[in-house]
C-alpha cells in the first residue's frame, strides 16, 4: 500500500473519530437554528455597515459607535446561544485530535520518531510581556 492510500485511510479514521462526529452534529444543529442564523446575519450586516461608515471621508463617529455597540451585542447573543456553545466546545475537542495528528505527521516528515512524535499545546499566557517567542 502506498503513502497516498495510507493518507486516505487516515482520512477515513479521522471521520470515524467520535470528536469529529460530535463536531458534525453540532454544526448541523447550529445551521438548523434559525435564531442563531438570524443573529449571525445581523452581526454580518452590522460589520458591513461599520466598514462602509469607516471608509467614508467624513464618517459619523456617533453612528460608528452605535453600530459597534449593536455589533458587540449581536456577537454576545451569538456566543451565548446553546448551539453555538455546543459547536465551539465540539470544535475545540476535535481541534485537539486534529492538531495531534498533524503534529505527528509533520514531525515524522521532519525525521522524528513516529512512535514518540506528538503535539504539545502552547504554554502561551496571552501576555507578550512574558513571552520568549512563539514556537
Amino acid at each position: 500500500m502506498d503513502i497516498i492510500e495510507k493518507a486516505r485511510e487516515l482520512g477515513r479514521l479521522i471521520q470515524e473519530e467520535e470528536s469529529y462526529k460530535k463536531l458534525q452534529d453540532a454544526q448541523k444543529n447550529a445551521d438548523a437554528d434559525m435564531e442563531l442564523q438570524r443573529l449571525i446575519g445581523e452581526f454580518n450586516l452590522k460589520r458591513m455597515s461599520i466598514n462602509n461608515e469607516a471608509s467614508k471621508k467624513e464618517r459619523d463617529q456617533e453612528k460608528l459607535s452605535k453600530l459597534n455597540t449593536e455589533m458587540r451585542e449581536a456577537y454576545s447573543q451569538i456566543m451565548s446561544n446553546e448551539n453555538m456553545i455546543a459547536y465551539n466546545d465540539a470544535k475545540a475537542a476535535f481541534d485537539v485530535v486534529a492538531n495531534r495528528v498533524l503534529a505527528i505527521v509533520q514531525q515524522s516528515a521532519e525525521g522524528a520518531d513516529p512512535e514518540t512524535a506528538d503535539y504539545s499545546q502552547s504554554s502561551c499566557s496571552g501576555s507578550c510581556a512574558t513571552c520568549g517567542g512563539c514556537g
